[in-house]
């Protein structure tokens, strides 16, 4: 069955191009689920902490999921998870690390950092799309999520 649509996807990606290809992978893949993006880490954990221009759950819905790539521009990725995996109201969504990284300090300091997942970005198109397919049969058709905290 495809993904529950009452379970909102953060995507945290500055990459129109990889955002478009992911949302894009996801139709191909049947998930209707809504999508929320922030294109920088600030953004991000404002959107998470809902604070300032998303105060309140109606502007921010709790994610069940956060995809996140980790080069972005202002607080980076790598901030955001730990931020993320230390407040308790966010600790349990799973973050699935996208990025083009493949360095193993990365990868390293990820796992160390809570993330759930950690995937590199395949260059080409194809590859990405069959990526983001098969982690939404993982993590949406296969994997029970949590219910989003309040």
């Amino acid at each position: 069955m495809p993904g529950n649509i009452s379970q909102t996807i953060l995507i945290v990606e500055d990459s129109d191009d990889d955002y478009m290809a992911t949302v894009r992978a996801f139709k191909k893949a049947n998930l209707v689920n809504p999508v929320r993006r922030c294109t920088n880490g600030d953004q991000a954990l404002d959107y998470l902490l809902q604070r300032g221009e998303f105060s309140g759950p109606d502007k921010a819905p709790r994610p069940s999921i956060i995809m996140l790539d980790l080069n972005l521009p202002g607080t980076d990725g790598k901030e955001v998870l730990r931020i993320i995996k230390a407040e308790p109201k966010l600790q349990k969504i799973p973050v699935v690390v996208l990025t083009t990284s493949n360095a193993e300090q990365d990868i390293e300091q990820c796992y160390a950092a809570g993330a759930n997942s950690y995937v590199q970005k395949p260059v080409d198109l194809v590859g990405f799309i069959q990526s983001v397919a098969r982690l939404t049969d993982y993590w949406f058709n296969v994997s029970i999520l949590p219910k989003h905290i309040k």
